[in-house]
């Protein structure tokens, strides 16, 4: 039977066909999906929208990102994931459950897929229960959870399986994930809840507080993004803002600067630099050693806030390396982990 499929399915889509497995990035930004042998399938903003009442599926991901902050009353906009956990199970589940009919091309399958996902590394036990049984209820014949910064080493491509030292710093939207991995396993790892969010915020209040005008999150993450620096540059860069003043309730615009933007993410970029300087105090001194000539990698999203790989190699005297595709480092690296699921089995939750 097996020479007769093989005859006329290629080896690699038959085995798609028999195997309907996933590795899912359950991020409070986006949530990306990878397949075995068709690679990343789905990647799309954690956002969902639902009548109310029903819990319905209106539109998620990007369809849903554009509603956010302008539904009616019988539509809920919102992202279920906050802080790097689940904030609503009902709409998590809805979420999940569409997200892996996409990834699915809506085909329905006899056999459940197993499920490997990335969590942060600070998730308490109610929290992780949270993510598997959402998971099972979206379809899940079986979930694995694994620690969001380990996923992210494996695939930034750092030789977490040798015994030597390597360091990754996930910013990711919700959480900032530090780890120093020996053997497949953390010899120090520590999850804060700031992260990209966390920046867009002090950018929102910064304005608020200055200028008197109220902006979005959207509009905050645009600014992050095209003027966001955490180093003051000899080019100072500027973009138009428009919100809503809050003085005469009419709209306004102001020119902001990234002198600016750099000024309100001061708090939320010491705090990054804070626990990476604790990790390396807590790391023992044969690892220590190893981190001089390997240095620190960095994931996510945040990491490419322009300068913050300077400035923490500034603040550290290590050598600070961006992933090659930061923002897909740990979905490549739950990916990797269903593929060789038996050779990673220990570095599961």
């Amino acid at each position: 039977m097996k020479k007769f499929f093989a005859k006329f399915i290629p080896a690699r889509r038959f085995m798609g066909l028999i195997s309907n497995d996933i590795a899912i990035d359950l991020g409070t930004a986006n949530t990306l999906v990878y397949v075995p042998h068709r690679g990343i399938v789905l990647n799309e903003p954690s956002v969902v929208a639902v009548k109310v009442n029903t819990n319905v599926v209106l539109a998620a991901g990007k369809k849903a990102k554009e509603m956010l902050g302008k539904t009616p009353e019988s539509i809920i906009a919102s992202r279920p994931i906050r802080d790097g956990v689940i904030a609503n199970y009902e709409l998590t589940e809805s979420m999940l459950r569409y997200f892996i009919a996409q990834a699915n091309n809506n085909r329905r399958s006899l056999i459940r897929p197993r499920m490997v996902i990335g969590v942060p590394s600070g998730i308490t036990q109610v929290e992780r229960r949270a993510v598997e049984d959402s998971a099972k209820e979206a379809g899940a014949r079986e979930v694995y959870t694994m620690m969001e910064p380990m996923a992210a080493a494996i695939g930034a491509g750092l030789p977490v399986h040798e015994p030597t030292g390597s360091m990754i710093v996930d910013i990711g939207g919700g959480t900032t994930e530090v780890a120093v991995i020996t053997l497949k396993n953390p010899v120090f790892c520590r999850s804060i809840r700031v992260g990209g969010d966390e920046m867009d915020s002090a950018i929102v209040n910064y304005v608020k507080r200055k200028y008197n005008l109220l902006i979005g999150d959207r509009t905050a993450e645009q600014i992050k993004i095209q003027i966001g620096t955490v180093l003051v540059e000899e080019e100072i860069q500027r973009m138009e803002v428009k919100g809503r003043d809050l003085i005469t309730g009419v709209p306004k615009t102001i020119t902001l600067t990234s002198i600016e933007v750099n000024e309100s993410l001061l708090e939320t970029v010491a705090s990054i630099v804070e626990i990476i300087r604790i990790a390396l105090e807590n790391t023992p001194p044969e690892l220590s050693s190893d981190l001089v000539d390997s240095g620190i990698t960095m994931a996510g999203g945040g990491s490419l806030l322009r300068g913050l790989d300077k400035l923490i190699s500034r603040e550290t005297g290590l050598p600070v390396h961006i992933a090659p595709e930061p923002l897909l480092a740990v979905v490549y690296g739950v990916g990797k982990v269903l593929e060789n699921l038996d050779f990673f089995r220990e570095a599961l939750m």
